[in-house]
């Protein structure tokens, strides 16, 4: 269970720290990334609803993202169930169980492809260094999936090197807003996690203070639940 909720995070917190991933000109993948990247690049905070799909379960809820890396996913399925990132510790409350999860993420456990260090120029070397973009089918909108109206413009991100944690993710960007309306991620597993994210809204004022979460007083406390200290 905790391997599927850190490739859930993985690739979640991949997708809101390139939340910082244009040219005027749409030439090859890798310019159309860049003209996604600088539409990331005027995102202060951003808010979506959002389903997950990871296996056989679907997860749904609401999504909330601070720059440079606050993270929050607060959960009507699985009911109340709760994943919150400060930019230094990831806690997740799973009320089936009581239980409240926490654990310390530095930098050094943030994989280059989905830390919040995309949020840079830098990062942005670091993404295309490890990944190669390319067009699905071409950099004309296509459906989002068959018998869809909905269109998209598909970039497939392969990577360079087997220490990031998704062999290929495929961006589904809105062709007007050049927003990321789907993420699919193929693990190293050959698993695939799909997220797709509807109602976006940028630069409301989101305030730090909805990062914080109160643990319930009656659920236990479970830390380094991902890995220890000294791993």
């Amino acid at each position: 269970m905790k391997q599927r909720f850190f490739a859930v995070f993985l690739l979640i917190y991949g997708f809101f720290g390139a939340i910082s991933i244009y040219s005027q000109e749409i030439i090859t993948a890798e310019r159309y990334l860049e003209s996604v990247s600088e539409r990331y690049g005027g995102v202060r905070d951003y808010e979506a609803n959002i389903i997950i799909h990871s296996g056989n379960t679907e997860m749904t809820g609401n999504v909330s993202h601070l720059v440079p890396s606050f993270l929050r996913i607060d959960f009507s399925r699985p009911a109340d169930q709760v994943i919150v990132f400060n930019g230094e510790q990831l806690t997740v409350y799973l009320p089936e169980y009581r239980a409240v999860l926490n654990q310390v993420i530095t930098q050094s456990r943030r994989p280059a492809s989905s830390g919040a260090s995309l949020a840079t120029a830098q990062g942005l070397t670091l993404l295309r260094r490890n990944y190669v973009p390319a067009f699905v089918t071409g950099p004309d909108p296509t459906p989002l999936e068959n018998n869809s109206k909905e269109t998209v413009v598909k970039l497939r991100l392969t990577r360079r090197s087997i220490s990031e944690g998704f062999r290929e993710i495929i961006l589904n960007i809105e062709p007007e807003t050049k927003l990321i309306r789907r993420i699919e991620g193929r693990t190293i597993a050959e698993g695939m996690v799909q997220f797709d994210f509807t109602n976006i809204r940028i630069n409301q004022g989101i305030p730090e203070q909805r990062f914080i979460y109160d643990s319930p007083a009656s659920a236990n406390l479970y830390n380094n639940f991902l890995f220890r200290d000294t791993d």
